[in-house]
């Protein structure tokens, strides 16, 4: 019993710690929360369209904080409660309106600019920070958005015919889609079928450049290559060939101008026309002795 009792104890306990360490936690966060941001009053002098609960706080463009709450202070205000980071250089003479964000309607409340060197925000009668907006920047965005209306209505306005007609093309098409919706099934179910070739021809093309045994294309290149060198070879053994024979054409050619005979009658045609030949004359018989008186010795 003593051994249970301890095991209590000692569970009770531990749940304790646990339970303390969450209670820190959370007190530790909201403390750091609050000491992060502090609440600001916004004063609107006419409508504020578009401001709600959750919305954003702006300097400049950079979020830092929410809108709390949004409250009518009479007919014509509008007061807004928000939280805002303490490190916001918010001043005296910052700007404070409206921004749109797209076309939601959803508002923002702007601020901007405000000299580093001002006093700080003034406070009011509940020691909040409070700052009124500037009634001509409000009036500067409902103008813009009332001009930007207008702009999209006189647009829709001139080109009603247009709108019209396109939309009843449109009908056209869809109708034309919903009546032709077996052919187009078949159309992409055959489109699915060529695709499924062109995949199965890319593969056969990746199988002949290159495979496992080097590719059918690289065999028939390499065989076509090798004919090719083979050609080569027996082409210039072919062309000796025939350098040779017309040197010897060319040779014949020649010895029959030369000697046409010999080529005609052959080598032994030389020797019996030169025993045919007549033969040289005899030479002239040596001159007689003169007699000392100019006769001739008998």
């Amino acid at each position: 019993m003593e051994t249970r009792a301890n095991y209590v104890l000692i569970g009770a306990f531990t749940l304790a710690v646990i339970a303390a360490a969450f209670g820190f936690v959370l007190w530790f966060q909201s403390l750091h929360t609050t000491k992060q941001r502090s609440p600001i009053r916004i004063v609107f002098e006419g409508p504020a369209s578009g401001l709600r609960n959750g919305g954003s706080v702006n300097f400049n463009g950079i979020r830092i904080g929410e809108v709390v709450s949004v409250k009518l202070d009479n007919p014509r205000r509008v007061v807004a409660l928000a939280m805002v980071e303490n490190n916001a250089p918010i001043r005296k003479d910052t700007l404070v309106g409206l921004e749109f964000q797209g076309l939601t309607g959803v508002a923002a409340i702007s601020l901007k600019g405000g000299e580093e060197s001002a006093p700080a925000v003034p406070l009011d009668e509940d020691g909040v920070p409070m700052l009124t907006a500037d009634p001509s920047a409000l009036q500067d965005v409902t103008e813009s958005i009332r001009a930007t209306l207008q702009n999209v209505n006189r647009l829709v306005a001139d080109n009603q015919e247009s709108v019209k007609n396109s939309l009843r093309n449109l009908e056209t098409f869809t109708a034309a889609l919903a009546r032709n919706s077996e052919k187009i099934d078949n159309v992409m179910l055959r489109v699915d079928g060529v695709m499924g070739k062109a995949d199965s021809l890319m593969l056969g093309l990746n199988t002949i450049a290159g495979g496992a045994a080097g590719g059918e294309l690289n065999l028939m290149v390499k065989s076509i290559r090798e004919l090719a060198e083979d050609f080569d070879k027996r082409s210039g053994a072919l062309m000796a060939d025939g350098r040779r024979t017309l040197s010897d054409i060319s040779r014949a050619v020649n010895n029959f101008d030369r000697n046409p005979t010999r080529v005609i009658f052959g080598g032994g045609s030389s020797s019996n026309s030169q025993a045919a030949a007549p033969p040289p004359p005899p030479p002239a018989a040596a001159a007689a002795p003169r007699a000392p008186n100019g006769q001739k010795r008998q």
